[in-house]
């Protein structure tokens, strides 16, 4: 075993421990696929990403990213928090201004926004859902039939059955029988907050996914880029808004989207909480 540099990376949050937490291992040379997933296990967060140098000679860093039970093709809160610890590393992008990350999905750009980075989401497949599917899953969620708005399969290496609900409180009071969704489907549900005094955000999000991994992600940057490229084309979604995403969860996750010459970026916080070592 080797001594790597290690760190752990709450993202989507300016606020430590209040977003959602990265496992990055930054220097992943020589490590084979069964060791990186067997660390990914280990770790237990929704993901674990492992940085190498870029095959691709139009990438900054390659980066793998793994669930406890699998790999990913893309994931948006591991790639800027991988973004993120690359550049507290000491990582130089080739072109000022614009990192490019290369990871099974292909290239995905990214950049500096704000206080934190955004990354252009990468295109998003969309299918219709089975009328039989979505009402079993509108009965695992609790959810009323006359408060769903729209419903779509959204894919962008994680799939997601997507939903519009009638508002955030709608959203936020949802109790889903988690045994009946691990079944169904990955969810993700999206609600605005209107004219609610001193709301969070404009929109708030819950993402539901396989209990055997994590019931409920705190803050999902995937689901919430193909969220705006299915819902900002349709008018249903400004052209930039906030997000709010985890308060069931006791965390304060913060997302912005923004829809800018034909693409959509989501860009939010990131905050280093561990920074070390481990042996791998």
């Amino acid at each position: 075993m080797l001594r790597r540099p290690y760190q752990e990376i709450d993202v989507f949050t300016a606020e430590a421990y209040r977003g959602n937490a990265l496992a990055v291992v930054l220097d992943a040379d020589g490590l084979e696929t069964g060791r990186m997933q067997q660390f990914a296990r280990w770790t237990n967060l929704s993901e674990t990403s492992f940085l190498l140098p870029p095959s691709d000679p139009a990438a900054d860093y390659q980066v793998r990213i793994f669930t406890p039970t699998s790999e990913l093709p893309f994931a948006g809160h591991p790639s800027l928090g991988s973004c993120h610890a690359w550049l507290q590393r000491g990582g130089v992008p080739r072109q000022p201004g614009r990192i490019v990350q290369q990871c099974a999905l292909g290239l995905v750009q990214l950049r500096p926004e704000g206080t934190g980075l955004a990354f252009c989401a990468p295109p998003v497949q969309q299918a219709p859902v089975a009328p039989a599917l979505l009402e079993d899953v509108l009965a695992a969620l609790g959810l009323a039939r006359h408060s769903l708005r729209a419903a779509l399969w959204l894919e962008n290496g994680p799939r997601w059955l997507a939903l519009l609900a009638d508002s955030a409180a709608t959203v936020l009071a949802l109790e889903p029988d988690h045994s009946r969704l691990r079944s169904l489907a990955n969810i993700g549900l999206i609600g605005p907050y209107g004219d609610t005094p001193a709301a969070p955000a404009d929109f708030e999000v819950r993402a539901f996914a396989d209990p055997e991994n994590i019931a409920e992600d705190p803050v999902t940057g995937s689901l919430n880029a193909a969220l705006g490229q299915w819902l900002i084309p349709l008018g249903l979604l400004p052209a930039r808004y906030r997000v709010s995403q985890g308060t069931r969860l006791q965390r304060a996750g913060r997302v912005t989207v923004t829809a800018q010459e034909g693409q959509v970026w989501v860009s939010g916080d990131c905050v280093t909480c561990v920074d070390g070592t481990v042996l791998l």
